[in-house]
């Protein structure tokens, strides 16, 4: 390295784990991890189990990083470097510590060292304090290290090699004893050992050849040339003075091989007592195979070994790709695979239990504990989960598995309702049968039945099941619907007040209280309140406690009724009855039926979801909950709607949570499986969209269960829904599934009850076969402690294609912030803000998933936007501004921006907000991970991202309708006009966003702000398109032409060097395009004219005054998502000819208003289809009525092969000659090669025409190129990011190195300084210079995330600037 490395700093790695280890006999659990190697698969061992204490502390390895966890308390204790650009892939502890420490024994790739670690426990057991030492450092070695093992009775520790050899080294004198290759020389994929000596040692060995071998080492004196082979490279291992021990040489004795697997062998587990062992594979099978004898019956002679026999005793098929790595005891065995699936599986090949909670490319380690049934798995996602199997699978887990002391508190039974029982066969509209089930506690359950029928089951003894008949409802009507709400659940005055609809629309209330025997009816009442068959729902408001309550009709009215004075009154049912007052009518204008509603009372506001996905916002005063409301009935008109919340399917829950801000926020559940965001304004009576969060494992969600333990803090959210036939809880806060039962799906009569730990306290009843099925999981909160789920933070589950970082000038407090926040797009189409912390060691804290691009297209690139620029009217003739241009430092608006394939971008905005921990979920985000409150802590938490808006290209492609028609169709009044259906018949495209940059422009006389983004496609096209806020509106501005190869990056200029010259408009602010394309070529485009005339075609129209805009996005599940509106400049185009600015006529776009406002006047069905095809037939993204825009500088050859990054920067020091700012634009490209050149920009109307230059040319109209310098060979492979700030370079290839360019102002550099980062297949960089504290952090992502800090001296950024 370089003289100045010490500079630079390896930050944490966020990437995938692939080595687990529990740490034995510590006071409390602890657990070690490490990271997994790209190519080849190759595995890591995990501690036998017969040198393990029923303890639970780990360890992990990741990147080159020891990490040590207390899993109790799913705390980090402590992280080491181990190697220096070495990833690890195993750790094996040894046996039981002493009490200096416990020696590890740690390996990655040819390295092997024994560590010693050393725990300091408090008091309570907790470690205080974790030390790492470095015990030896064995030599290098020539082949892979696949597996280590002490053999304590010897003294030694052997070495697995993927040469199929094994190396024993001396542990007190520090030496190899000798090194064994087994006589089939080949190639290995896995490797495991068995056996605490020499004389015990058996060895398991996966070949690439699809075959295990099974061999020992055996005594052998003959020749020491049969002994070891002195392999060419690896003169350390071999030893000739130490070749002897104990008075033997060895060799190894085949003892069976083993070729019933069709793929390479990845994984091989042995049991603790080395009798059997698993084997997986590529053919995504798992095999059980048994010794003949016992192991410690082998002897040192090879006659006897001949006769030991390998029965191939199970074989088992689930997974649905490659297996990774397995687990075998006496009672179970389980199996981790690339689909992301951990198996449980009894010794009879009866799968247990399969679950799938990790993301992405696979789930590479499992690791269990039988004495305390705590399964741990780790994977590429980051996430190292812990799930308890007494706590998650207790209901079907064999009796052998439990070990003593552990007791299940599940039940599973079946109950029959009295007059039910008995019934068999069809059933029609006159049979008697279970129509409505609900808990009210653990041992309550309702029961409603088809003949009027209310029952009351108390579980308490499943055995003997007490049935009490509560009432029946007059005229033996069907019971519709039922509510239950509990008054003073935690009083001797508990009081259950139960409302059921019948089918003759009559309501009839009964209140219930405990006896000693049976419960007790106090008082029920009835009255009509709809007509026959028109009584579907009936809801009490917790809000308004039992005061009032709702009925619903199919036709979208409630009823808001007071039963207060009927209730608490002492006179006999009739006259109860008479005191029941309808209250309000809320009638919705979707006319669909209600499903669920919720009641803010401090909001004075009501919100309502119906039957076809969208919701309601009523006015609700306080008035009409008072206790005297029983006056003249209101018909309340609402205030907001909000179509397709949940596309076309049902809306499930709706609850509002009341803040301290000026917006109560709501989050509602709906059939498409998502759960949305909503923010009403207290003032301007609106409700907005904020976020959505998709639940890919849940096909419905029915409701959200909050947790609280006070009023105020948050334990744990939980989403309640069904997948397919079954019934799933589900752990938001971990991502984590709880429970998963069997019940046939949501349409059949079901109930739920959740105790204070709903890990532990569950409960489920549905109705299959005319009997009540019951599942109960229940056990004492305070006798069993909630294991936390998520120890790691979970991170991107596939490859990271680009990253940005968030400005922390954009943070809530920002000065009091040592967090960083950096934006990361992923393979799979997900976006997720991930923190790190400066103040925590430097490690990362949190990860929060921001949302998915629609169908889960992959995310090719982000863009944050942190300056608003201001454009200058000079028309108003304003005496306080100097030019054209100035920069906003108030109010500013911050985005986010990504862009991917199909062709997808999707805009965020910041919302610098303090985030109150009493919402379930703040803006569609998840917190993945407990530790996460390491951030909340700092208040960053108010780095809040709310969806903004998507843009999507239609599905037709070439020969699409265009919007003349459409506009013609909706002025002659033909609302019903549809697209070709020949044109339809077009499959979408596979085109691909690759790039992407955007600044924002605001005009102060509209007050209205365009975000101007360049988007790259891999069709070889760039446009320009604009975003118009607040309204949301979209505009293809303008093709940036002609483009012969596909652009691959995207940068822009922002030039306001000449706003201060005067008031010519030709020396006013400039904005530069530059781009880096697949054939070597840099390309610099001026949208200065393009940009102002669109900006005064948009303050003269105001099309945002009349078009509607999007207002959520689509989920890629069927969901509709609301209106859309996307418009292209049709007909208006901006050129250039002799200084002349041709604008755009307003009656052009005035046609698309009309277009859009005449749509408004059509409701239902016509709705929705006239705004397909205007949809489809007016967003034509590269248009002939586009304006083409031409380069106005085209560099040829900058690189051999593509530019793959390339970045901006304006240089500290003006151009000596003219006193005008410079630039420097930086690249690296295929051809391993980094490219700088400085330059000028030259007036307006010298880039009206486009200019084809090298490098070379010093003037070249457009600009003037000051200075320029190649790198030839900066990398040893090809160069996938770069960041300059004209002081500074960073740059980071596929060689795994980070390296760090010293510049001087005329733009050469020279390397400073490099480092080896654990980042695999690197594709992006960015990097943050906090100029407060003099240091460069830089994010590097790929096949994970690391941060690097770059502390430069003083003299060395003087000497450079």
């Amino acid at each position: 390295m370089a003289a100045g490395d010490h500079h630079l700093r390896l930050g944490s790695y966020l990437g995938d784990v692939s080595a687990l280890s529990f740490l034995p006999s510590s006071p409390r659990p602890l657990l070690l991890a490490g990271t997994y190697l790209p190519l080849p698969p190759i595995p890591i061992p995990i501690p036998t189990l017969r040198s393990r204490s029923p303890t639970r502390r780990v360890h992990a390895g990741t990147g080159s990083e020891l990490l040590v966890y207390d899993v109790d308390a799913a705390r980090l204790l402590a992280s080491f470097k181990v190697f220096d650009g070495v990833r690890v892939h195993g750790i094996q502890p040894r046996g039981s510590p002493p009490a200096d420490g416990l020696t590890v024994a740690v390996f990655g790739e040819r390295r092997a060292k024994l560590l010693r670690l050393r725990v300091d426990a408090g008091d309570d057991g907790g470690a205080v304090g974790v030390r790492l030492e470095l015990e030896q450092r064995l030599p290098g070695f020539d082949h892979w290290v696949l597996d280590a093992g002490f053999l304590e009775v010897d003294g030694l520790l052997a070495i697995g090699l993927s040469d199929n050899s094994v190396a024993l080294w001396d542990l007190t004198e520090r030496v190899f004893v000798t090194r064994v290759n087994s006589p089939e020389k080949c190639l290995l994929y896995s490797m495991r050992m068995w056996g605490d000596s020499v004389k015990s040692l058996l060895v398991a060995s996966g070949t690439i050849l699809n075959e295990i071998l099974i061999w020992k080492l055996v005594p052998w004196t003959l020749s020491s040339s049969l002994l070891c082979t002195d392999e060419v490279g690896a003169p350390a291992v071999e030893n000739r003075e130490n070749v002897r021990f104990s008075g033997n040489r060895y060799m190894a004795v085949h003892i069976g091989r083993l070729k019933e697997h069709e793929g390479s062998i990845f994984r091989i587990s042995w049991s603790s007592d080395g009798s059997k062992f698993m084997s997986v594979s590529d053919d995504r099978s798992a095999r059980m195979w048994m010794l003949s004898c016992q192991p410690q019956n082998f002897t040192n002679q090879a006659a006897n070994i001949d006769n030991v026999d390998i029965i191939p005793k199970l074989t088992l098929f689930g997974h649905s790709a490659r297996i990774w790595d397995c687990y075998i005891s006496d009672s179970i065995v389980i199996t981790a695979g690339e689909d992301c699936t951990c198996c449980i599986w009894d010794m009879d090949g009866k799968l247990i239990k399969m679950f799938k909670e990790h993301i992405g490319r696979g789930l590479w380690r499992c690791l269990y504990d039988p004495s305390s049934l705590v399964l741990i798995t780790a994977g590429f996602d980051s996430a190292i989960k812990v799930h308890h199997l007494c706590n998650s699978f207790h209901d079907i887990l064999e009796e052998k598995v439990v070990p003593d002391g552990l007791k299940y508190e599940s039940e599973v039974f079946e109950i029959s309702s009295p007059i039910v029982s008995g019934q068999y066969g069809p059933l029609d509209s006159k049979s008697e049968y279970v129509r409505c089930l609900h808990f009210v506690q653990e041992n309550v359950l309702y029961v409603a039945t088809n003949s009027g029928y209310l029952h009351h089951a108390d579980l308490s003894d499943t055995n003997d099941v007490k049935w009490t008949d509560v009432i029946q409802v007059t005229e033996k009507a069907p019971i519709i619907c039922m509510d239950v709400m509990t008054v003073h659940p935690d009083s001797l005055d508990k009081k259950d007040i139960v409302a059921l609809g019948d089918g003759h629309g009559n309501v009839t209330i009964v209140r219930l209280t405990s006896g000693n025997i049976e419960p007790k009816v106090d008082l029920s009442f009835i009255w009509s309140a709809e007509k026959d068959r028109q009584l579907l729902g009936i809801y009490w408001c917790k809000s308004l406690e039992c005061s009032h309550i709702f009925t619903a009709d199919p036709r979208g009215v409630l009823k808001l009724w007071n039963i207060r004075n009927a209730l608490y009154s002492n006179a006999h049912a009739l006259t109860a009855s008479q005191e029941v007052s309808l209250v309000a009518v809320f009638e919705s204008p979707f006319g669909a039926r209600i499903m669920c509603l919720d009641v803010s009372l401090q909001d004075e506001i009501l919100i309502a979801g119906d039957k076809k996905g969208n919701i309601v916002a009523f006015p609700f005063h306080k008035t009409l909950a008072a206790h005297n409301s029983s006056g003249t009935q209101q018909k309340i008109p609402f205030c907001d709607r909000f179509k397709g919340a949940h596309g076309i399917s049902s809306v499930t829950s709706v609850h509002i949570t009341t803040s301290t801000s000026d917006d109560a926020q709501i989050h509602t559940t709906g059939g498409d499986g998502c759960i949305c965001f909503f923010k009403y304004g207290r003032y301007v009576n609106n409700v907005e969209f904020v976020g959505m969060r998709q639940l890919k494992d849940l096909g419905t969600i029915q409701s959200i269960y909050a947790d609280h333990v006070s009023d105020t803090q948050l334990v744990g959210t939980y989403a309640i829904g069904f997948t397919s036939a079954d019934f799933v809880i589900w752990d938001l806060g971990n991502d984590a599934k709880m429970v998963q039962i069997s019940c046939g799906g949501w349409r059949r009569p079901y109930s739920y009850y959740l105790g204070t730990v709903p890990e532990y306290q569950n409960c489920f009843a549905f109705v299959k076969d005319h009997s009540i099925h019951v599942r109960r999981h229940w056990a004492p909160a305070q006798d069993k402690k909630l294991l936390p789920q998520v120890l790691h933070t979970q991170f991107h589950g596939r490859e990271v294609h680009s990253l940005c970082f968030i400005d922390p000038a954009s943070y809530s407090h920002h000065e009091k912030s040592t967090n960083l926040w950096i934006a990361t797009g992923c393979e799979d189409g997900t976006v997720r803000l991930t923190g790190h912390s400066a103040s925590n060691a430097g490690r990362w804290c949190s990860s929060k998933m921001l949302g998915e691009h629609v169908g889960g297209s992959a995310v090719r690139d982000t863009c944050f936007i942190t300056k608003t620029y201001t454009l200058i009217d000079k028309s108003c003739n304003s005496s306080g501004s100097s030019g054209n241009i100035l920069v906003e430092n108030e109010e500013t608006t911050f985005l986010l921006i990504s862009v991917g394939s199909k062709q997808v971008l999707t805009t965020w905005i910041l919302q610098p907000r303090i985030v109150e921990n009493r919402q379930v979920c703040s803006g569609g985000r998840d917190l993945d991970s407990k530790q996460s409150a390491e951030c909340s802590d700092n208040g960053d938490s108010a780095v809040t991202f709310q969806w903004l808006s998507t843009h999507m290209p239609p599905k037709l492609t070439t020969n699409r309708l265009k919007a003349v028609h459409v506009k013609q169709n909706f002025e002659e009044g033909n609302s019903s006009a549809q697209p070709n259906l020949a044109i339809m018949d077009q499959m979408e495209n596979d085109w691909r966003y690759l790039s992407v940059t955007a600044f924002l422009l605001k005009h102060p006389a509209t007050k209205l702000t365009v975000c101007f983004a360049v988007v790259a496609c891999s069709d070889a096209t760039v446009i320009l398109r604009a975003l118009l806020l607040p309204s949301r509106l979209w505009f293809d501005v303008a093709l940036l032409v002609p483009q012969a190869s596909p652009v691959l990056v995207l940068r822009h200029i922002v030039d306001a060097s000449s706003a201060c010259s005067g008031d010519d408009v030709g020396n006013g602010d400039r904005y530069i395009i530059v781009s880096g394309s697949t054939d070597g070529t840099i390309t610099l485009w001026d949208l200065t004219d393009t940009i102002h005339g669109f900006m005064q075609l948009v303050s003269e129209t105001q099309p945002h005054m009349v078009i509607d805009c999007q207002k959520r996005p689509k989920t890629g599940r069927g969901s509709q998502g609301g209106r859309r509106r996307w418009r292209s400049l049709a007909n208006n185009s901006v050129k250039k000819d002799s200084k002349q600015t041709l604008l755009p006529t307003e009656n052009d776009l005035n046609a698309s208003c009309v277009a859009a406002e005449s749509s408004h006047e059509i409701s239902g069905l016509e709705e929705n289809e006239v705004i397909t095809t205007t949809e489809d037939t007016t967003s034509s993204s590269y248009s002939c009525d586009v304006p083409e825009v031409q380069p106005m500088q085209t560099f040829s050859g900058v690189h051999q092969s593509g530019v793959n990054c390339l970045h901006v920067s304006e240089m500290e020091r003006a151009c000596p000659t003219t006193g005008m700012s410079s630039y420097c634009i930086i690249s690296g490209g295929d051809d391993q090669a980094v490219q700088c050149f400085v330059f000028t920009l030259g007036s307006p109307q010298q880039s009206c025409s486009m200019n084809k230059a090298s490098l070379n040319s010093p003037a070249n109209g457009a600009l003037t190129i000051l200075s320029q310098h190649t790198v030839p060979s900066a990398h040893g492979s090809a160069v996938k990011g770069i960041w300059t700030d004209g002081v500074w370079a960073f740059s980071t290839g596929l060689d795994q190195r980070i390296r760090c360019w010293k510049m001087d102002p005329s733009g050469k550099f020279m390397e400073h300084s490099h480092v080896i980062i654990s980042v695999p297949e690197p594709e992006t960089l960015d990097v943050h210079h906090d100029r407060g504290r003099g240091k460069y952090h830089i994010a590097v992502a790929g096949r994970g995330m690391q941060m690097v800090e770059f502390s430069p001296r003083k003299d060395d950024s003087m000497e450079a600037a």
